[in-house]
């Protein structure tokens, strides 16, 4: 029985802290926040309960009060309890009513600190808080006091006339009256302040220009909650050091359809250039029910002269039964090894297999061609892949004299948990770009997603396709792709999304 008053950092996956990452990965229940990334929530283990607390703005999903009895509850059940808020608990996140209510309930807990969005989403804009040609102190102030009541909890003048840089959280409803009291306490009207919006995140944006003018421009630029408000002579260093915002894909969101195993490398290519990638994985990989066919095959491996793997998941699932029987890389014995596309190339080498053949361009027709001049005719070749697949590669060595055995050892099933978010982008206009990794991502996309959903917001959505045969598979459903490389590789695929995003 323990809970964990945990800081989810201000929104960036990577600024999450590893001790954070661990506890959430061992907790029997996680509670989370609305400012809280939901990616951390990956990182649970299967059959976590997890449960959204979230309040924006006077919208409660539930009281402090009832949070309180939540988790005190959870935990009274004898259960390691996650409490995941954004950014630090004990800054403005009322962690210390929470870890007060736990010791009065006699439930330990441990606090592990955030990075605060206060530090985090000024550095992103490339405001540093303190700078020896600007200010040596830094106060951070709430910004959500009532205006209206009589005494107010700050003293305007010091904060008007220190030298500190001030940063104001949840203050935008209230930034002419911040602005008002700064000014009429003391502060010059043309003291730089900023907006920071959604700080590090996807969404980040911010903007600079005076203390008196900044309830004004700051609405007029479409500046909304949440958003820090700093001030003082640091924000001048946000026209040299801004290099968030420089990302040149910060903020397009891009769909990502390939299935969830294959998907993180290319969201984790995606996200170092500003993306706000949703994986949608349209098929998920899993074991097949019955591998006896694959342990015969792989018993008799001495009988083929090629092994052509086409898939990094071929290369898996063929090893994990390799493994089951006790086997290694040194039952391949002198069978010559194909591998379509570098990323399965390299898992092979990671096996210890040097491939013996990998084709210019990715696709069965460039392995028929090159394989073809290596001679087939009258070879047995096995050929490890998913249950379904496409029959140009089989078919094509068996007319050049090949005896093709197919071997399934693993399968695909369509997946789309996240179809409800992909149409609330559409309709918000955040979604710029969709990619499709292979035909079936294509067929599986539109299964979930029908294509007249799509040309209604074809204008604005871009469509990329990894290789011809994916845009075939595309032109099929009524669209042509607006992005393909040259070569048929994620990072390929990657380099042309920044290009024309």
């Amino acid at each position: 029985m323990k809970v964990y008053l945990i800081g989810a950092g201000p929104g960036d996956p990577g600024l999450l802290t590893i001790k954070a990452r661990d506890v959430l990965s061992e907790a029997d229940v996680i509670v989370y926040d609305y400012l809280a990334n939901s990616d951390f929530l990956d990182f649970a283990k299967p059959g976590a309960e997890i449960i959204y607390v979230g309040k924006k703005g006077g919208d409660h999903t539930l009281s402090q009060e009832g949070i309180n009895a939540l988790i005190v509850e959870k935990a009274k059940e004898g259960k390691t309890v996650a409490r995941l808020k954004g950014g630090d608990p004990y800054m403005f996140g009322r962690g210390g009513e929470e870890a007060e209510e736990l010791l009065d309930a006699g439930v330990p807990f441990e606090e592990i600190p955030g990075i605060t969005s206060a530090i985090a989403g000024p550095a992103y804009a490339g405001i540093p808080l303190t700078h020896r040609d600007y200010a040596s102190s830094v106060a951070f102030i709430t910004g959500h006091e009532n205006p209206d009541k009589p005494d107010s909890a700050h003293n305007w003048e010091a904060l008007a006339k220190g030298t500190s840089t001030l940063v104001f959280f949840m203050g935008m409803k209230n930034l002419p009256h911040i602005s008002e009291q700064l000014i009429k306490h003391g502060m010059a009207p043309n003291t730089p302040a900023a907006l920071v919006h959604w700080g590090t995140t996807t969404k980040h944006r911010s903007m600079a220009s005076t203390i008196e003018k900044l309830p004004v421009e700051g609405p007029a630029q479409g500046f909304t909650s949440p958003s820090l408000i700093v001030v003082g002579g640091v924000v001048n260093l946000r026209e040299r050091l801004n290099w968030f915002e420089q990302l040149p894909l910060l903020g397009k969101g891009v769909v990502v359809t390939r299935a969830r195993e294959q998907a993180s490398g290319m969201a984790a290519q995606l996200r170092k250039l500003g993306a706000n990638v949703v994986q949608f994985p349209t098929i998920e990989i899993t074991p097949l029910a019955d591998y006896t066919a694959v342990h015969d095959a792989i018993r008799r491996i001495a009988e083929y002269e090629w092994l052509i793997f086409t898939s990094v998941n071929g290369v898996k699932h063929f090893w994990l039964q390799m493994a089951h029987l006790g086997l290694d890389t040194r039952a391949l014995g002198r069978a010559k090894v194909a591998a379509i596309g570098p990323a399965t190339a390299d898992i092979l080498r990671e096996k210890g297999v040097e491939p013996d053949f990998i084709p210019e361009k990715y696709v069965a027709e460039g392995v028929v061609k090159g394989l073809l001049e290596r001679g087939m005719n009258g070879c047995k070749v096995l050929l490890p892949r998913a249950l379904e697949a496409r029959e140009v590669l089989p078919e094509e060595l068996r007319k050049a004299g090949a005896v093709v055995d197919i071997l399934p050892v693993y399968e695909t099933v369509p997946a789309g948990e996240k179809r409800d978010t992909v149409l609330k982008m559409l309709e918000a206009g955040e979604l710029h770009c969709v990619t499709f990794g292979s035909s079936s991502t294509v067929d599986n996309f539109f299964a979930l997603v029908e294509p007249d959903i799509i040309k209604k917001h074809r204008a604005t959505v871009k469509l990329a396709s990894i290789g011809p045969i994916t845009a075939k598979t595309l032109e099929s459903y009524g669209f042509t792709p607006d992005i393909q490389p040259e070569d048929y590789t994620i990072p390929a695929l990657v380099a042309e999304l920044e290009k024309h995003l």
